[in-house]
């Protein structure tokens, strides 16, 4: 049995508790958290631990699953976890993946331990959807749409502004780009075409709703570069309609073979997912179960979705999956 820790217990922690269970191959043997334990309620019958005893209970799992958030969480403590654990984490801010990368990388090789970075489904399999699209049609062009979904973050953004209770926000692709993409035209799309945005808002008692409205219409970074529509809603409708945190997307590729490019082609990965942190938490433990696999072998250092072979995802042998799947 694969012996799995969990540091960090919020959406993404809650996914991967529940992933690991389903997962027979894996145990879990707790949960880290920054918070009182006693303030924590886990859903198995495991443990919570304080941050401070990871180190006293190093040789009781092989593998750390990281659930905290990019900004503030990660950059430090992958890091950090990396000296002295096999770990694996989301961390999601793409322009500073290379950054993060070489940090983890040190620290994996002075331990001699797998580090695996970047995973989820963007970054993560949306970024292996892209490199296999180039690759096989090097003749083209990468598309990728998001949505329709909820931003947790965008969403935070708008809870923020004076006047908001609370507040959900949905990215949702221009259909008519996504159907221009799919007919292999090529299209050169802006910001503006190729994403709306769709906001529900609970406004406080008494608060001006046309301030609110443009405050958000006009946010720099956020809103202002896209098409926004905001509706204002009550409390009841949004607890109701959107408490959950669905999302997705779509990855193309499109290209030309032949000497004359005279065959088009388009290769498409979509998703649609109910619960975006249980299914970026499932595709966690599928990594997890790699890193053991890597170190067992006696590899070590950073890796991240490119580098692993997809055989050490699944729970069965490669015997097994290519009597099976090949």
């Amino acid at each position: 049995m694969i012996r799995i820790g969990i540091v960090g217990y919020g959406n993404l922690g809650r996914g991967v508790e529940c992933a690991v269970h389903h997962s027979p191959d894996m145990k879990l043997v707790g949960v880290f958290t920054r918070r009182q334990p006693e303030t924590v309620c886990v859903q198995s019958e495991v443990p919570v631990y304080t941050m401070e005893r990871l180190y006293e209970m190093k040789n009781d799992f092989d593998v750390l699953i990281l659930c905290g958030g990019s900004a503030n969480d990660l950059p430090t403590q992958t890091v950090e976890l990396a000296q002295y654990f096999n770990v694996v984490d989301s961390f999601d801010t793409h322009a500073k993946i290379p950054e993060h990368f070489s940090k983890v990388n040190q620290s994996s090789e002075k331990s001699q331990h797998v580090s695996i970075i970047s995973v989820g489904w963007d970054p993560g399999l949306f970024s292996l959807n892209r490199l296999y699209g180039q690759a096989i049609l090097p003749q083209g062009h990468d598309y990728t749409f998001w949505g329709k979904g909820v931003s947790q973050g965008h969403s935070d953004a708008i809870r923020r502004i004076d006047g908001v209770q609370d507040a959900r926000q949905y990215t949702i692709p221009v259909e008519e780009a996504l159907e221009s993409v799919r007919r292999g035209e090529n299209p050169d799309l802006s910001t503006r075409q190729k994403h709306t945005r769709e906001c529900f808002v609970v406004a406080k008692d008494g608060a001006d709703l046309k301030k609110i409205e443009n405050d958000i219409v006009t946010m720099p970074n956020y809103f202002a570069d896209y098409d926004t529509t905001v509706h204002f809603i009550s409390q009841e409708e949004l607890d109701r309609d959107h408490k959950g945190i669905p999302h997705g997307g779509i990855v193309l590729r499109t290209g030309t073979t032949g000497f004359q490019q005279e065959n088009k082609h388009v290769i498409e990965y979509k998703l649609t997912l109910d619960s975006n942190p249980e299914f970026t938490s499932s595709v966690l433990v599928a990594y997890a179960r790699a890193a053991y696999r890597m170190h067992q072998e006696g590899q070590y250092g950073c890796k991240t979705v490119f580098d692993i072979p997809p055989a050490y995802l699944h729970v069965e042998s490669g015997e097994e999956l290519r009597k099976k799947l090949l």
